[in-house]
């Protein structure tokens, strides 16, 4: 039995970092989300309903688009104005496929309307030029009678679109065009003056972070830049193996394979502690906000399946990945204010797959489900009996706790294969009731199929027992469990 005790509140878990990410790449966008104007699958302006209807039950607050590597190989004229003019382009990251440009700036922000979420646009640096990228912003955000602005009118929108946040460049020591940190960050100085904010909108400049443990350029963009971002990214993914070349099945995994994953996940932990750490000594009043804007796990395709499109299936093992993931956010977020995973549709570790006019929700969206009312709470510290901050108590077991409007969210995991965990929290307040209580829980493959799209769904959880501002959890291996319990009395 593991015992902890929560102290005090901290900071905020900003909604954004359950954000998500829809690239150009496969089948994440053309299908999985966009079905245009004449497709029999039923639609709302060309966005599927269904696609739209499940995303809103999690409340995604941010869609980053339309990269990742497609992002730097963008030009966004060619996106825009009647389809008969669109200029189609070859995606050459991801299985030289020809991109319609179908879906472009518009059809983007037409998806944040329905989905009632914030913009997050990457530009492009790796290809693209300073009179693109200023060009792209005027587009979207002047409301003024110069030649973007009127193009814009032309193409069908009066008003300009609110544009939240802006990256400059991606992965740009990679596919974003293989630079050193000292190059990309006068690139990055010099791309972003040309950002600019238009009346009274203020578009939050993010500069291309970090691949997992490249401290040095955490380091040199933070002495360089610092002073001209909002936010600097990270990307880390959990690779079973923890090798490029062959990472793991997605769903014939041994035991072995299922701690792996669990391990190398929560090495995001050390990542944001030791980044922390270097934004902190150039920025200790944390005003730059660290987004983990691509996370998630990455497995071999699927059989059968093209390499270039990142399809793969989606476990109890992803589930648990997600939760262990948001308990790591939630701890280090006075820092991290986004994160996006990757991706939303029909790629790697999605929320959601489809197969023509059928869609399934997958255990990551449920996990997501679950962790819905932690969005916008204040996290509370807690202690195990020893008086340790931030103990996970058992060894495959971890926890989360916020509260809002007087009602506090609990959060926990237990990740081990055969063994029951028992948790026991102590809140500084009385619990008067139980709010809710539901559990996800299925064996370590387990997985939605379109023949049974509910293998893998959240239940009522009957594990909770109250004693005075004391909460006793019983969970199941394999399990996450999330109680709301409203305060006083």
């Amino acid at each position: 039995m593991s015992i902890i005790t929560a102290t005090s509140r901290a900071h905020r878990i900003d909604r954004r970092i359950y954000g998500q990410f829809a690239e150009h790449l496969g089948r994440g966008i053309y299908e999985g989300l966009w079905v245009g104007e004449q497709n029999e699958i039923p639609h709302k302006n060309g966005l599927r309903t269904d696609a739209i209807a499940a995303l809103r039950e999690i409340k995604v607050p941010v869609v980053r688009w339309p990269g990742g590597c497609f992002a730097d190989e963008y030009h966004w004229l060619g996106g825009v104005g009647p389809a008969e003019d669109r200029r189609a382009m070859v995606n050459t990251h991801w299985g030289g496929v020809v991109d319609p440009n179908t879906f472009g700036t518009h059809e983007y922000f037409e998806l944040l309307h329905q989905l009632d979420a914030e913009a997050y646009v990457n530009g492009n640096v790796g290809s693209g030029s300073v009179a693109e990228m200023q060009d792209w912003v005027e587009y979207m955000t002047l409301d003024k009678h110069t030649p973007m602005a009127e193009l814009r009118r032309a193409h069908g929108r009066e008003q300009p679109w609110k544009l939240q946040f802006f990256g400059v460049g991606n992965e740009s020591w990679g596919c974003g065009g293989n630079m050193l940190p000292l190059h990309y960050a006068n690139l990055y100085r010099q791309y972003q003056t040309f950002v600019r904010d238009y009346g009274d909108s203020h578009v939050a400049k993010v500069a291309c972070g970090a691949n997992a443990d490249d401290y040095e350029w955490t380091d040199v963009l933070m002495a360089r830049a610092a002073g001209h971002m909002d936010a600097l990214s990270l990307h880390y993914y959990t690779l079973p193996t923890g090798e490029w070349d062959v990472k793991g099945a997605a769903l014939s995994f041994d035991d072995a394979a299922w701690y792996d994953t669990i391990h190398r996940t929560r090495q995001m932990d050390t990542l944001l502690r030791r980044h922390g750490e270097i934004m902190d000594r150039h920025d200790p009043a944390r005003r730059v906000g660290l987004f983990v804007d691509e996370w998630g796990t990455w497995y071999d395709v699927e059989q059968g399946t093209n390499p270039g499109f990142l399809f793969q299936q989606n476990t109890m093992r992803d589930a648990i990945v997600a939760a262990v993931n948001f308990h790591i956010f939630h701890r280090h977020a006075a820092r991290v204010r986004m994160t996006n995973i990757a991706q939303m549709v029909n790629v790697l570790q999605a929320m959601l797959l489809t197969d023509g006019p059928r869609l399934l929700k997958t255990p990551t969206f449920h996990a997501f489900g679950m962790y819905v009312d932690h969005q916008d709470a204040d996290f509370v510290e807690t202690v195990d009996d020893a008086g340790r901050p931030g103990s996970r108590g058992a060894a495959h077991l971890d926890h989360t706790i916020s509260v809002k409007d007087d009602v506090y969210t609990v959060s926990a995991v237990n990740w081990d294969l055969e063994t029951d965990a028992e948790l026991v929290l102590r809140l500084p307040e009385r619990v008067a009731e139980v709010v809710s209580a539901r559990m996800l829980h299925a064996a370590a493959s387990a997985h939605n199929t379109f023949d049974e799209p509910d293998a893998v769904t959240p239940v009522d959880f009957t594990g909770t027992v109250v004693e005075g501002s004391g909460l006793r959890l019983a969970l199941p291996p394999r399990s996450i469990v999330t109680v709301r319990v409203r305060a006083g009395g």
